[in-house]
């Protein structure tokens, strides 16, 4: 079984991020940059499985600038065993990765894609819905547990109030939730190797596909500075701000 695993460069999540003066983005100028969390547990999880001798391959696929490569080799060092770059500077919103992404299954042609549910930068939780709509895969999303079974996939989604298991025929894609694994570290020897595993580099252009965006972003500001709390010493005087000062009772 061959998986792909699409993983995405952001903003590290222990960075605080800082909104440019003209409010048009992100400053990204002398950030530390890493692989999104959800994505490094599509990454583990994809490991996991060839480690049981259920995937023979691991191809890790990311969208974005030539530093994007980085974010490949420490796929790679964690196991991964070879990875694509489809080089573009352009921001791209969610159905722009997925046809990308949709171009490289066809290519690759995978019976199973893993990715994380979401990326911590734009929090949209889009692209592997999309993907599954446009490749017309079976899809699991949210899974905290994955098993294959022969010719399908079981995948226990977390849902509101509780747990949803559903059986996928592949191929299929798999998006990930926080409590499906717990991401390894690279070790120093794997970094090495890492350093010596192909990695593809195409174009959107290659793959035949328009990136041009419908979506644009007017205005990027930071959340507004939320006062400090205050402590009091008796449900007493709780309620005596809350009705006189807060005026919610």
């Amino acid at each position: 079984m061959k998986v792909l695993v699409a993983v995405k460069r952001v903003v590290d999540y222990n960075v605080k991020v800082r909104v440019k003066a003209d409010n048009s983005g992100v400053d990204l100028a002398n950030v530390k940059m890493s692989m999104n969390p959800f994505c490094e547990i599509a990454v583990e999880e994809a490991v996991r499985l060839k480690e049981k001798g259920v995937a023979s391959e691991i191809v890790v696929v990311t969208i974005g600038p030539t530093t994007a490569q980085e974010q490949l080799r420490t796929a790679l060092a964690l196991g991964a065993d070879r990875a694509i770059l489809v080089e573009s500077a352009d921001e791209l919103n969610s159905l722009a990765v997925a046809k990308l992404l949709k171009a490289v299954v066809d290519k690759e042609q995978p019976q199973l894609v893993i990715m994380g549910k979401q990326a911590i930068d734009s929090d949209n939780n889009q692209t592997g819905q999309m993907l599954g709509a446009l490749t017309g895969f079976a899809q699991g999303t949210f899974a905290s547990k994955v098993e294959v079974a022969g010719d399908k996939v079981n995948v226990t989604r977390e849902i509101d109030g509780g747990l949803q298991t559903v059986a996928l025929s592949l191929p299929a894609i798999v998006t990930t939730d926080l409590r499906l694994n717990e991401p390894r570290y690279a070790s120093l020897p794997n970094i090495m190797k890492a350093k010596k595993k192909p990695l593809e580099t195409v174009t959107p252009a290659d793959l035949g596909v328009s990136t041009a965006s419908t979506v644009k972003t007017i205005k990027v500001e930071a959340p507004a500075t939320r006062s400090a709390g205050i402590k009091v010493k008796s449900v007493a005087e709780l309620v005596e701000k809350l009705k006189n000062e807060a005026k919610v009772i």
